[in-house]
């Protein structure tokens, strides 16, 4: 795909996080217990289409540790967007402390074989207070 000092940022090439979920897992299961299902969409309104190829998520915990994980695809596929579409899909991050920032960048081609590179916004995964009973 290219060096990143080659990747260009495509205009009308979005992500959005259209929704965010808690989930806590059982204590006993994990010394990561809280599960975080954000929902994600890809738009595509330049006027080429784009295969996204890979990605990198940077997760910063509140303890200040910090995990990127890179990979090929988006959820196992490597999904054609053509113009005025998008491509939505959801997933999940899983976490030890009581916040954490995530964020990244999701890694493609266009139709000319120039590599593009899209921004994820920024969201908060934030365990929310157990209710008081």
């Amino acid at each position: 795909m290219g060096t990143i000092g080659e990747m260009i940022e495509l205009p009308g090439l979005k992500v959005t996080v259209d929704r965010l979920l808690y989930q806590r897992l059982r204590a006993d299961q994990s010394d990561k217990p809280h599960s975080f299902i954000y929902f994600i969409s890809i738009h595509n309104d330049s006027p080429v289409p784009v295969t996204l190829r890979g990605r990198k998520w940077v997760v910063t915990h509140e303890d200040d540790t910090v995990l990127v994980v890179e990979g090929d695809g988006v959820v196992g596929e490597t999904p054609l967007i053509a113009p005025g579409t998008k491509f939505s899909y959801n997933s999940r991050h899983i976490i030890g402390t009581n916040t954490a920032v995530a964020e990244g960048s999701y890694l493609g081609v266009d139709d000319a074989g120039r590599c593009v590179v899209v921004r994820i916004p920024r969201f908060r995964m934030e365990v929310p207070e157990a209710s008081e009973c």
